[in-house]
């Protein structure tokens, strides 16, 4: 699928879907624990089912046939061991908390996990190691770090060092440990993104979880616990709003988004700061986000807690007057893609002066031009491009614009309810 943007003039109000992270976590806790949980409003896309039919492979009964109120029994615990390979799709996140989960199936007991050809390129060996060193087994079927990846149980508790390139390697090793049979020490070496492990701990929180920690450097976490059932709504996700805020910010006469909660700790909510940083009119509200386009200029962001918005913020910074330096990122070369690789190659496409750097991107604004680009499969790339278009003097077109699908299938839909000249084409 080719998705085609032009100038727009965007004005509306729009409600932001929910997030995926916790869509997730809440999936995943749900599936752990005992009884029936109801997840109220979850993110209805590519990786959410993933990681729904990845905790059913588990043992978890998970009624789906309500898009807005999911339903899970859970396992109490006790993970079932599925008679093939569990397919996690193109969801790392997925992935790396499932690895955890399967690491408290019965002693011997073995689970492989395969994913698609990006799932399969992301490493995840430091997650392995740490859950070897803790009792479970776990390790890359091709000796290379990566899925696809067998765990053989049993997950016993111990003590751990492991540097969190992800975040998500630290996610799974929280919410497994709680079921180990002693008590976790997890020293972190290193931790990116850490907004992303305050969400699971947040979570843990919730659930009555007894740990302690240092920082974020250091947890201990008390082993013969377990998950309860709950009963509550998923929040909208800051890293789907980030779209709108950057369109606004680059094409906005008034848009308003709803849905967004600032208490949250998912950590995309800095968006706000960084475009209010290049001179975007933001107003935040109880309940409402108004972004009103303005003269943006160049700034130095540090964005390694938010790496998913590195793609939308090197679009906006090709408009913005000035340099624009984008730094501190080293994980967004190991997401679906090298995004800073790939963002570096399409934004030369629209004859923008882009540096990469070893980790993050110095882009000079300008008067970038129109252009056909690849999105190399990556939904944040496509959706991302396709801000471009939305200022330029003629149309943009990203290819392989099917991976939206993956967080978010309505992104074209929305961005129209608010005015924005896209749509979707067969290749």
């Amino acid at each position: 699928m080719q998705l085609i943007s032009r100038k727009s003039r965007l004005k509306g109000t729009v409600s932001i879907p929910a997030s995926k992270s916790h869509t997730i976590r809440a999936v995943a806790i749900a599936s752990l624990a005992h009884g029936q949980s109801l997840i109220h409003n979850p993110l209805s896309s590519a990786d959410a089912a993933s990681a729904v039919s990845t905790y059913r492979a588990l043992g978890a009964a998970i009624d789906t046939s309500d898009p807005i109120l999911w339903k899970v029994t859970g396992t109490g615990g006790e993970i079932q061991v599925p008679a093939g390979p569990v397919d996690v799709g193109n969801s790392g996140t997925t992935l790396n908390i499932a690895l955890g989960s399967a690491s408290l199936a019965g002693r011997g007991q073995t689970i492989t996990f395969v994913g698609d050809q990006q799932t399969q390129s992301r490493p995840v060996g430091p997650l392995l190691n740490s859950l070897s060193e803790l009792g479970a087994k776990s390790v890359s079927v091709n000796n290379n770090g990566k899925a696809p990846a067998k765990v053989t149980g049993q997950l016993l508790g111990g003590k751990t060092a492991i540097a969190c390139s992800t975040s998500q390697y630290l996610s799974s090793l929280l919410l497994c440990t709680p079921l180990a049979a002693r008590d976790t020490e997890i020293d972190v070496t290193l931790l990116n993104e850490p907004g992303y492990a305050q969400i699971t701990l947040d979570w843990l929180d919730s659930q009555g979880i007894m740990y302690r920690k240092q920082q974020m450097k250091k947890f201990s976490v008390k082993g013969g616990q377990s998950y309860k059932p709950f009963d509550r709504p998923v929040p909208a996700d800051f890293s789907s709003a980030t779209f709108f805020l950057c369109a606004a910010a680059l094409a906005g006469e008034q848009v308003t988004l709803l849905g967004l909660d600032f208490k949250d700790s998912q950590p995309d909510k800095a968006v706000v700061e960084y475009l209010k940083g290049m001179g975007a009119k933001i107003t935040v509200q109880a309940d409402s986000v108004t972004v009103r386009a303005a003269p943006l200029k160049g700034i130095e962001i540090d964005m390694n807690k938010t790496p998913d918005a590195l793609p939308a913020m090197s679009v906006t910074a090709a408009f913005a007057e000035g340099e624009t330096r984008l730094v501190n990122v080293p994980q967004a070369r190991g997401k679906e893609t090298d995004r800073i690789a790939c963002m570096a190659k399409e934004l030369r496409k629209l004859s923008v002066e882009v540096e990469e750097l070893p980790a993050g991107l110095v882009i000079q604004g300008g008067q970038p031009k129109p252009a056909k680009v690849h999105g190399w499969g990556d939904h944040r790339i496509v959706m991302a491009m396709a801000l471009a278009g939305l200022v330029l003097d003629g149309p943009l077109t990203v290819d392989t614009a099917e991976a939206m699908s993956v967080t978010f299938p309505d992104y074209v839909k929305l961005m129209r309810s608010i005015r924005a000249e896209m749509e979707l084409q067969s290749d």
